[in-house]
């Protein structure tokens, strides 16, 4: 069976490494960025026969969209990367209400979004990984960041939900919290490491 894994926000920072890692693993690959020429250029450095998309995950439709795409291109989807956020920083008091709704759709409601489509393939199949990526400030908070603290602390308690509510159809979610330079092999927990499949 076909290795597909789909990075959201797999064009830059994080995702990107992530994808090179995968890449690297053998993994086919969607990188999924809301400019569809950045997500290219990022899938082309990958060699190979990897795609780009382009998606706003914080619109459900472009989510269901892609992820269709995604299987006619690739195949099933069986695992799933989401990095895609935005950050806005400001002190509350000045935060403009359009800025803390563009957090809370791009950083919580877009993974909300792409796990919940990618959940179809992976329950019929019994099996599948989720890694979901956080950030230390939505475990501690920082001043200026109160709007990006509560998306991010928000995803740490819904992956947590989601792997309980998954675990019995063998479907892994896990949450990460980097701050700053981190080490891909603490992130992304790969099942041949451990021997599996």
């Amino acid at each position: 069976m076909d290795k597909v894994c789909a990075v959201f926000g797999g064009s830059r920072g994080i995702g990107r490494a992530v994808a090179q890692l995968m890449a690297r693993k053998g993994y086919r690959l969607a990188i999924i960025a809301r400019n569809l020429d950045v997500a290219k250029a990022a899938a082309g450095e990958l060699g190979g026969d990897h795609l780009a998309f382009s998606c706003d995950v914080a619109k459900e439709h472009e989510v269901q969209n892609t992820f269709e795409e995604m299987e006619k291109n690739l195949g099933p989807v069986n695992f799933l990367v989401n990095a895609a956020g935005i950050n806005r920083d400001s002190l509350l008091v000045r935060t403009k209400t359009e800025d803390m709704v563009s957090q809370l759709h791009t950083n919580l409601l877009g993974s909300m979004l792409t796990c919940k489509a990618a959940m179809k393939t992976m329950i019929q199949q019994q099996r599948g990984s989720i890694v979901n990526v956080g950030s230390v400030i939505g475990l501690k908070g920082n001043s200026g960041q109160s709007v990006y603290s509560a998306s991010k602390g928000g995803l740490v308690g819904f992956s947590r939900a989601l792997a309980k509510e998954v675990a019995r159809k063998k479907i892994r979610v896990n949450v990460v919290a980097p701050d700053g330079e981190i080490e891909l092999r603490s992130v992304l927990y790969l099942p041949e490491d451990a021997g599996g499949k």
